[in-house]
C-alpha cells in the first residue's frame, strides 16, 4: 500500500515536470506562449485530478468482490429462467448459467449452489422455496 502511494506521487511529479518543460520550453519554440499563471493553473488542475483519481482507484482496489467463483458453493440465488435442467439464476446482482442437480426448477424459486463446472453452476432447490419470501 505504501509503495503504491510513493509510486503514485513520483509518477505524478514526473508528469507535472514534463508538462512544465513542454509548456515553458517546447511550446515557445513553436510560437505558442502560455503565461506563468496559465501554467500554474494547468499544473494545479492536473495535480487535483491525480489525487482524485488515486483515491478512487485505491478505493476500488481495496474492495472485496461481492461474489467470486471460489465463494459460489453454498450461495443462494433466484431462478430467472427456468432450470429444465439448464437455465439462468441471479446471485446478488449477477446472472449465472446454471443446471439443476435433479429436476426442473421454476422461475422465482430459491436455489442453493452445490457445485460448479467452469462458469456453469450446479444448483438444487432451496428448502425455503421462493426467493422473494426472504
Amino acid at each position: 500500500m505504501r509503495l503504491r502511494f510513493v509510486l503514485a506521487i513520483l509518477s505524478t511529479l514526473i508528469e507535472e515536470i514534463a508538462i512544465v518543460v513542454i509548456v515553458l520550453w517546447g511550446l515557445p519554440t513553436l510560437g505558442v506562449q502560455i503565461p506563468l499563471g496559465g501554467v500554474i493553473g494547468i499544473v494545479s488542475g492536473l495535480a487535483v485530478y491525480a489525487v482524485f483519481s488515486y483515491r478512487l482507484g485505491s478505493r476500488a482496489l481495496m474492495q472485496k468482490p461481492i461474489i467470486g467463483l471460489p465463494d459460489m458453493v453454498g450461495s443462494r440465488g433466484e431462478v430467472v429462467k427456468p432450470l429444465a435442467p439448464q437455465g439462468v439464476i441471479r446471485i446478488s446482482s449477477e446472472l449465472w448459467e446454471a443446471k439443476s442437480a435433479s429436476r426442473k426448477i421454476d422461475m422465482g424459486k430459491e436455489v442453493v449452489v452445490v457445485g460448479q463446472d467452469g462458469l456453469k453452476l450446479t444448483v438444487r432447490k432451496s428448502d425455503h422455496g421462493s426467493a422473494r419470501g426472504n
